[in-house]
């Protein structure tokens, strides 16, 4: 048992747009997150297609900081969506079609990682198969069968996750 369990903050709650100000506050608020977490996204993208994975990580620290405040601009607007969709209709489509148009880019980006992570896998699953062929002696059964190796010839392959 826990003697000190952790104690889980509660959000502060969203503020809510009370104003047209306020609206267009939070609607640009998300807008210029939903741009600087493309920016970087598409940056990453080019770079995982080039073969760059290291310099790719690199914008781990900014895809976290900015994914977090969109999750934050995105809560505010949810809160404030009854006064929104009230109010200022042509915002809330406005920021619609911005959503479609970052979904669309984030799935080109998962889209080219998921491809680097099978080429890395199927890399890794190769080398294993060689090492595993060349470990492995190659006799025949009595019958004339190819003989399936004992687990003291299979050698393990090791891989470090880190680049």
């Amino acid at each position: 048992m826990n003697q000190n369990p952790q104690r889980q903050q509660t959000p502060a709650p969203a503020p809510v747009a009370a104003t047209p100000a306020d609206a267009r506050k939070l609607a640009e608020n998300l807008m210029d997150v939903m741009s600087a977490l493309l920016g970087v996204i598409e940056r990453e993208t080019a770079l995982v297609r080039a073969g760059k994975l290291r310099e790719a990580m690199a914008f781990e620290p900014d895809k976290t900081a900015l994914s977090r405040r969109y999750v934050n601009a995105v809560g505010q607007l949810k809160a404030s969506q009854k006064y929104l969709s009230q109010t200022a209709p042509e915002l809330l489509t406005t920021l619609h079609r911005h959503h479609d148009t970052f979904r669309a880019m984030l799935q080109v980006n998962l889209t080219v990682l998921a491809t680097a992570h099978a080429v890395s896998e199927s890399i890794v699953r190769g080398v294993n198969t060689e090492m595993q062929r060349r470990n492995i002696p190659n006799t025949y059964t009595a019958a004339g069968r190819r003989a399936t190796p004992g687990p003291r010839h299979i050698t393990p392959l090791a891989v470090s996750r880190s680049l």
